[in-house]
């Protein structure tokens, strides 16, 4: 496995950064995976996961959306810190992030990935859930606290959703709503709160992470073609 940070110009002309990792494999078909961060940047937990997915064979990029107000944001996951990256996310809206969402699938296509779906938490679960739904990209979303603001959208490609039963930021209400909306689509809840797959955190529940990951992997495996 390797990695390493590359540039990336969205269709506005802005240029982001990305963390790469590219797995150590022969295989002649390739599958590339767009992780979308939660709203503390693209962190250590983030750079694990886009390693371990690499680890399993896919391409992968998590594209650094904070570069667009200033380069290098990496915050705490504390209160002070999600103060401050809400405040980010809120200056960046959507749209800008789904460009960047749309460069990073561009490029691993051209670097010969045959699909390409998008893996986000949190924030970036939203982001995930919008790439399904404006870019028809297959899309793995974990605890997005607003997917219910936009279930006016209905998904353009398939579309698996993850939530705790013990989640203080999303209520159980939401998640009905949700599931209500989107009947078809797989969602699942485990014994975990929010963040439940934030890798070295204090939120991190391994049982529900490694069951989220397994069903995620199954997902990708369906709907990619196989790894």
């Amino acid at each position: 496995m390797a990695h390493s940070t590359i540039p990336l110009r969205a269709l506005d002309k802005y240029v982001i950064s990305a963390y790469r990792s590219r797995p150590q494999t022969n295989h002649s078909t390739r599958y590339g995976l767009v992780i979308v961060q939660e709203v503390f940047g693209v962190t250590a937990s983030v750079r694990q996961v886009a390693d371990d997915y690499a680890h399993a064979g896919f391409e992968v990029l998590a594209p650094a959306f904070f570069d667009r107000i200033a380069t290098g944001i990496e915050l705490a996951s504390d209160a002070a810190g999600m103060a401050k990256g809400r405040e980010y996310v809120g200056q960046l809206g959507f749209d800008a992030p789904l460009r960047d969402v749309r460069a990073a699938a561009g490029f691993l296509l051209e670097q010969g990935c045959t699909a390409v779906a998008v893996v986000g938490y949190c924030w970036g679960g939203v982001v995930a859930y919008l790439s399904s739904t404006r870019l028809g990209l297959p899309a793995a979303s974990y605890y997005g606290r607003l997917i219910p603001q936009f279930l006016h959208e209905r998904p353009q490609a398939p579309v698996i959703l993850h939530f705790g039963e013990q989640d203080e930021l999303i209520p159980a209400s939401s998640v009905r709503a949700i599931e209500q909306a989107l009947p078809d689509l797989p969602l699942y809840r485990y014994p975990a709160g929010h963040a439940f797959n934030r890798i070295g955190d204090a939120h991190y529940h391994p049982a529900s992470a490694q069951l989220a990951r397994t069903r995620t992997m199954d997902f990708l495996k369906q709907h990619l073609g196989g790894i």
